[in-house]
């Protein structure tokens, strides 16, 4: 598999960052706050917590509270995983074999490409960004073949922010079950939409052979917990499941457990504090693109704490990331980190962060290193 762009890119840039606008997760808590959210019995379980090892389907206490946000999925159709990563891993060796095939959106998180692309033949389909970075349900028929066995998708999109419409969607798992193709969805940012209406069923909800993916790192601001979980209505596929996951983690860590257990059960509370955030966020960062409209445009997103603007000055988005770190401590994420190896992806995009509370800070220093006291920066073209 080759390098993690994007972790490489944090690794190599990360220290030097005094403005964090490169993040993808939601406002985090410190743990006596998060603690402090809990009730009476889990608390009790926090303080006698034994650190054996746990169930590697994860405690049955928490699959139960996990299930609260689907709508067909029982305890024992939950595995729990040492955060969405190890889920996308497994959950692809589970399925796939040498001889079979994926398809997979672009652009999208380097996980749901290259893992399946070390197993197997994998074809890429873009979504648009002329159409509001939609993806053509056709364009997903024809890449199609016979032995394919999963198409990966990824909504609210990272880095796009994108929420498939709802025919779409649906034509997309009318299709998959035509076929008799797994649909695999990785819905890290479900819950965190603009408006509710957006948002999509759950994979595994709407189709039997769906399978999805979730995690309280987005959501919920707690990727240091490592928690995520893969929900499904197959035994084979959860059997499967298990045993690549006897290969990684074996299981995930108690207090862990029993964090990410406080925080579903505070979840509306922690949801509605990351969503106002968000929103508040989007607004500032809707009204500095727009003042800048001679150098950035984009399709504001629809769900999840990112977004995907173009670039449009000469330097290019390349130079212009570097240029803010180097000399402004701004962080941001630019288009060759979401490269695709199977088809062309936009050189001219950067990932930009918005799900923090101190996002304004960042924004008010990116905004001075574009003041004219710097060479003017135009429209390229």
């Amino acid at each position: 598999m080759r390098d993690f762009a994007l972790e490489g890119y944090f690794a190599r840039w990360q220290s030097a960052a005094s403005h964090q606008l490169a993040a993808s997760d939601s406002e985090t808590l410190s743990l006596a706050e998060l603690v402090n959210l809990a009730d009476g019995e889990d608390r009790q379980r926090w303080e006698t917590l034994q650190l054996g090892y746990t169930d590697p389907r994860g405690a049955p206490w928490l699959r139960e509270t996990i299930i609260g946000g689907y709508e067909t999925v029982a305890i024992d159709q939950v595995r729990c995983f040492a955060g969405a990563q190890e889920g996308i891993f497994a959950a692809m060796t589970a399925l796939l074999g040498a001889d079979e095939h994926a398809i997979v959106v672009t652009p999208n998180y380097q996980s749901a490409e290259t893992v399946p692309s070390g197993i197997c033949a994998v074809t890429g389909v873009a979504l648009d960004p002329a159409r509001g970075w939609s993806l053509d349900i056709d364009a997903v028929a024809a890449a199609t073949r016979p032995n394919t066995r999963l198409i990966s998708i990824n909504f609210p999109n990272n880095p796009t922010g994108k929420i498939l419409e709802r025919d779409r969607f649906d034509a997309l798992v009318a299709f998959c079950r035509q076929r008799g193709i797994w649909l695999f969805s990785d819905e890290v940012y479900r819950l965190i939409e603009r408006d509710p209406a957006l948002r999509l069923p759950a994979v595994v909800d709407a189709y039997e052979r769906g399978i999805s993916l979730g995690a309280v790192s987005k959501p919920y601001g707690l990727p240091g917990l490592r928690v995520g979980w893969i929900a499904c209505r197959s035994e084979e596929m959860l059997r499967r499941l298990e045993r690549a996951r006897t290969y990684l983690s074996i299981c995930n860590s108690g207090p862990s457990e029993v964090l990410a257990r406080i925080a579903l059960k505070a979840g509306e509370r922690l949801l509605a504090r990351n969503r106002r955030i968000a929103a508040d966020n989007l607004a500032l960062l809707n009204q500095f693109l727009v003042a800048h409209d001679k150098i950035f445009d984009w399709h504001p997103p629809d769900g999840g704490v990112v977004g995907y603007p173009r670039y449009h000055g000469p330097e290019g988005v390349e130079a212009f990331c570097t240029r803010l770190i180097k000399e402004h401590g701004v962080m941001l994420l630019p288009a060759s980190v979401y490269r695709s190896e199977l088809l062309p992806t936009p050189t001219d995009r950067f990932r930009i962060g918005f799900g923090r509370d101190d996002f304004a800070a960042g924004l008010a220093t990116m905004e001075a290193a574009l003041r004219p006291s710097r060479a003017p920066l135009q429209r390229a073209g």
